[in-house]
């Protein structure tokens, strides 16, 4: 598979350039397109260097890919954390302790199993009832 396509496609593609430039101009036509492809190559990666130059050496390991939305994320969650991202978890998880009140008696606790009174993110476990807010209702 090349470029997603077929092997049927390439073999049309290539009937068809042997039918618009002859079998005398196709291998003068590949040549050309093959050096343009190089040029094309070659002024992308001048331009990416002098990318990387004008930010300076505290960029000296930047990637263009990384700019890719999928490729930073696939990084942050697969590790590669140069950003700070676990310690800001673990800074998380200990303010969410830290803040975790004590659960009140409610007029109705009696009718509310013991494991559910502690008041938790909804969906930490399954089949789990989101806490009761009485202001809010």
């Amino acid at each position: 598979m090349f470029l997603g396509m077929s092997t049927p496609d390439l073999l049309v593609i290539g009937i068809l350039a042997v039918l618009l430039f002859g079998p005398d101009k196709l291998p003068e036509f590949l040549q050309n397109a093959t050096a343009l492809l190089r040029k094309v190559r070659n002024f992308s990666e001048q331009a990416k260097e002098e990318v990387r130059t004008g930010l300076g050496p505290e960029f000296k390991d930047f990637e263009f890919e990384d700019l890719h939305p999928r490729t930073f994320v696939r990084k942050q969650l697969l590790g590669n954390d140069d950003l700070g991202i676990a310690e800001l978890r673990d800074g998380i998880g200990e303010l969410r302790a830290a803040l975790d009140p004590e659960p009140v008696a409610a007029p109705h606790e009696s009718r509310v199993p013991v494991d559910l009174r502690k008041r938790s993110v909804v969906g930490d476990h399954p089949g789990e009832r989101p806490p009761f807010d009485a202001d809010a209702t």
